[in-house]
């Protein structure tokens, strides 16, 4: 083991060695129990931690005991709707303890639940519900508008409950549930599902197309709960902070099961805040948060508050922090460590940073590479396909220079994180699995993403690869945004793409649109609010009479990346979608200069 990298410790005093020996020693049981899944383990902390906090909220709070008795109500009201194994449950409702307790439960016998993006709407809305098939809609009062336009394009016999709404056609679940004993289930009310049964759909936008749903297991929720929990040392004691997006992985599977499998609480916030973070963190008396790199920036950008180092945080754990916030971020709050780590939700590549070092998203330890390290390849960023030497394989990048990471697929009850679960869709699954990388007949999942790796095994992210970019820690697909654009009149191409801007994390949208007539900038603003989630609007827009094609007819994005939203740049017209305004604006020299100084905050 060598002493300056697996025995170096961390400012906060703690061994990354012993960090990955807790997480080893926690996951390594889940095979040999294969009908202890997540809903049960919480049944074993009910009986041993009682009336302790669980999850924590404004709206509502559960104590173990509480949390595993509603949990216990949605189970018994799926017996009774029927619902069988691999039956589906779409659930459409903003942050709160309820939200886990509905999945909880449902998943509890066997049926799976589909997490819907609340930011959603119209056909990309109906697209992610038709792909799952669902038997039963669960929406809260806050988007019956949202849901009740699209519900004609379904089969009538799928039922839909609304939780906390009033003057609808829809049965209320949330009256509904008390009639139902919240006591365990006994062996003759329904077997619990195995480790290898399916319990969430999740979705991702990969790299092209409508979002995807991918297939989570009970083995993979199990696997994801206990290894974060040993990554973070977590205690009885701990009370994580958590205003992330519970139809994530992050903010609504691996942050709370991490804590629920450990003792400790959660708080949930609906929405992140930053001007009110740090004065919840402190009122709730929370030890960890829960971020991703955005969030960081933006409580940079606040005003000083007592409260930013008046707190008891002890480890803030994440993805997307950039080398550049990081320790300006650490200094300014006190964050005594930071747990970098980097994982997609169906894929088999998770790297952790435990050392703390800013700006990398992890390290392997010497004596784990041979489980654990992805392999980086050369890309051809024209075709974004990998470079193959004579023998058909993949070529490996040198040290600090980027490739795609891969993670090698390996079908392995011992290993759930070798595994890749794949989508609704067996075509979409395929495109995601690369062959023949480093041996003939072997498979490898492919992230999409460029990192690089220093001479120190110290890994960097560095971009997406192709059509997807991030932006405010969502990935979004350029052909669905292009497709919403070209859905408006005159736009006849829309050529969609991301373009930085100093000062702000990941990539932000710009449209290069080939229209033909006059363009009501006015109504296509409307139209881009109406049917697109905030981080998907592009901000910039370029008016173009004809789209450049690649011979493969293909748009052509480098030279537009290249040029960016810079006037002096671009002979066509530029606009710029401003917040001040709330509507698109010439985008000029001046203008363009208050955006690279900062001084409009995006």
């Amino acid at each position: 083991m060598s002493a300056t990298l697996e025995g170096e410790k961390t400012l906060a005093g703690i061994s990354p060695a012993k960090a990955w020996l807790r997480a080893l020693e926690l996951t390594a049981p889940i095979p040999q129990n294969p009908h202890r899944v997540l809903p049960t383990v919480i049944e074993e902390m009910a009986a041993r931690m009682g009336d302790a906090p669980a999850l924590l909220s404004e709206r509502e709070s559960f104590s173990y005991a509480a949390l595993a008795k509603r949990a216990n109500q949605y189970a018994r009201w799926a017996i009774e709707q029927n619902l069988v194994k691999g039956d589906v449950v779409c659930l459409l409702m903003p942050n709160r303890p309820e939200y886990f307790a509905v999945w909880l439960g449902i998943t509890r016998i066997g049926a799976v639940v589909s997490l819907l993006n609340t930011n959603l709407t119209g056909a990309s809305l109906a697209h992610c519900m038709r792909i799952v098939s669902p038997k039963h809609i669960i929406a809260s009062s806050e988007f019956i508008d949202t849901i009740s336009p699209i519900l004609a394009e379904f089969d009538p016999s799928i039922t839909v409950w609304t939780y906390g709404h009033e003057g609808t056609s829809f049965a209320r679940i949330d009256s509904t549930i008390e009639d139902y004993s919240g006591e365990p289930l006994s062996e003759g009310d329904r077997c619990a599902p195995s480790i290898e049964d399916l319990a969430l759909y999740i979705y991702t936008s990969g790299t092209t197309g409508l979002p995807k749903a991918a297939r989570v297991s009970h083995a993979r929720i199990l696997q994801w709960s206990y290894w974060f929990g040993g990554m973070m040392d977590v205690e009885p004691s701990d009370r994580m902070y958590n205003c992330l997006p519970m139809y994530h992985s992050v903010g609504g599977v691996q942050a709370i099961g991490a804590m629920l499998v450990a003792g400790g609480s959660v708080v949930m916030r609906e929405k992140f805040s930053a001007s009110q973070f740090w004065d919840e963190v402190v009122r709730w008396d929370c030890t960890l948060f829960q971020y991703i790199g955005e969030l960081c920036r933006y409580l940079l950008h606040t005003e000083t508050t007592a409260c930013e180092t008046g707190h008891r945080i002890r480890l803030a754990c994440g993805n997307g922090l950039s080398g550049e916030v990081w320790e300006p971020f650490k200094a300014r709050f006190g964050i005594p460590q930071i747990l970098e780590f980097y994982a997609a939700t169906e894929g088999s590549v998770s790297l952790f940073n435990v050392q703390g070092k800013p700006g990398a998203i992890g390290h392997i330890p010497s004596y784990l590479t041979h489980r654990f390290s992805p392999a980086l390849i050369t890309i051809d960023f024209e075709t974004g396909e990998p470079v193959r030497d004579e023998q058909g394989l993949c070529i490996r990048p040198a040290a600090d220079e980027a490739g795609e990471a891969l993670g090698k697929i390996v079908d392995s009850k011992s290993s759930m994180g070798t595994r890749f679960e794949g989508y609704t869709s067996a075509e979409a699954s395929e495109k995601k699995i690369l062959r023949n990388v480093l041996a003939v007949g072997d498979a490898w999942f492919r992230t999409g993403d460029l990192m690089r790796r220093d001479a120190k095994g110290y890994y960097y992210f560095v971009d997406r690869i192709g059509d997807t970019f991030r932006r405010k820690g969502e990935n979004v697909a350029t052909s669905e945004v292009a497709e919403v654009l070209c859905d408006f009149p005159c736009v006849a191409h829309a050529n969609v793409y991301g373009v930085e801007v100093p000062g702000v994390e990941g990539r932000v949208g710009m449209a290069a649109l080939a229209v033909s007539g006059e363009l009501d900038l006015a109504q296509l603003h409307m139209h881009m609010t109406a049917r697109l989630p905030h981080y998907a609007r592009p901000l910039f827009l370029r008016l173009r009479s004809e789209v450049d094609l690649t011979g493969t007819f293909k748009y052509s994005k480098t030279a537009m990346v290249r040029e960016g939203f810079n006037p002096d740049r671009c002979s066509d017209p530029l606009y710029f979608d401003s917040p001040e305004a709330a509507a698109f604006v010439l985008l000029d020299r001046d203008l363009h200069e208050r955006i690279q100084r900062g001084g409009i905050r995006l």
